[in-house]
């Protein structure tokens, strides 16, 4: 905790009202009980609290957050027990010319005057007093010091979550608008269809992946949306494969991560390749969990020993935090490898 400004977390005043009474009270009927004297215990706590109330918030709003918190000890000590020294000295002389002149019935023995026994008593009870509401003060903060950190955590989270998403969005339509500029290049009438698939895109994109989770049924549809608009591009060189078992209904995922995977495939794979072209693309339910597998072949035009990093792109390194920051460890398994010439992710994720 960082207390370095001398500025303590506010407690609500009925807070301190509420401790302070119930203290009071407590005490009263405690030393009202051990003296068979309720009136004397209450006159002596009507001028003991005052002196336990000035000597607590001393300590909390001066000598801590000025001495303590900025590593000046010895003078912190110096200033807790001079005061608490001069406090009994009051004590003292409050309750023998107010109260009775047996100022410590509770003593030893009968003194009339200030002793050295007498001193360090009630030295020890004031600093009795100190610490406790001290160690009360000081838990308070750090509940809301801890509080503050794990807000100010969760919002850090929520804000890099925002950001992966916003990296991965305009990267797949920077993609599919550069495919689109070819077609219209090449003057094909598939332009106005592919243009058609991705307005659908970007209306999932822009307005339903706002939230932190997405149904899996509408993830699997914006990927139809996404293959439809490939097949529309590629023609007859490509085959797509998928296949969904299991029941998709009411289950949730993070939106846009199964479809990053899917247009990586298309980027590093079909992209990259001449001829027929195969992607394999799966979608399971398990119990609780989503079994996702796509495969696609390696491209022709880069090396087999850098195809993994290359086929990893941004987009799948993004997928990575996304998972990282929004699921537990045991909520996912991502595996990405390479068999025969082929890139295979399979990524089994909590649906629920």
């Amino acid at each position: 905790m960082n207390f370095n400004s001398g500025k303590l977390y506010r407690v609500p005043l009925h807070y301190h009202i509420f401790f302070w009474l119930t203290y009071f009270l407590f005490n009263t009927f405690r030393w009202g009980s051990y003296f068979n004297d309720y009136m004397y215990s209450l006159k002596t706590n009507l001028l003991g609290f005052p002196i336990h109330m000035s000597l607590c918030y001393l300590n909390i709003l001066i000598f801590m957050p000025y001495l303590v918190y900025r590593k000046k000890y010895f003078l912190y000590v110096l200033a807790v027990l001079s005061s608490i020294f001069i406090m009994v000295v009051i004590k003292f002389n409050f309750t023998y010319l107010l109260i009775t002149h047996n100022v410590w019935p509770e003593g030893p023995e009968t003194i009339d005057k200030l002793t050295l026994n007498y001193t360090i008593d009630m030295m020890m009870g004031e600093l009795y007093v100190i610490t406790f509401v001290t160690a009360i003060k000081i838990t308070l903060d750090f509940l809301k010091e801890h509080k503050r950190v794990a807000d100010l955590e969760k919002s850090q989270l929520e804000t890099e979550l925002l950001f992966l998403k916003s990296q991965i969005s305009p990267h797949f339509f920077f993609n599919t608008l550069n495919n689109i500029y070819s077609l219209s290049v090449e003057k094909s009438n598939k332009t106005p269809k592919v243009v058609l698939k991705l307005s659908e895109l970007m209306r999932y994109m822009l307005y339903d992946t706002q939230n932190k989770r997405q149904t899996l049924e509408n993830e699997i549809l914006c990927i139809q949306n996404y293959l439809d608009l490939e097949r529309i591009r590629n023609d007859d060189r490509l085959e797509i494969n998928m296949s969904i078992s299991g029941d998709i209904h009411d289950k949730q995922i993070s939106p846009i991560i199964l479809l990053t995977f899917i247009e990586n495939a298309f980027k590093h794979g079909v992209n990259k390749n001449t001829g027929k072209v195969i992607v394999n693309i799966g979608f399971k339910i398990k119990d609780d969990f989503l079994h996702f597998t796509i495969s696609n072949p390696m491209a022709e035009i880069t090396h087999h020993k850098d195809n993994i990093n290359n086929s990893s792109g941004i987009g799948i390194e993004n997928i990575k935090k996304r998972l990282e920051l929004g699921y537990d460890k045991n909520d996912y398994k991502l595996s990405l490898k390479t068999k025969k010439n082929v890139f295979i992710v399979k990524l089994v994720i909590k649906v629920v």
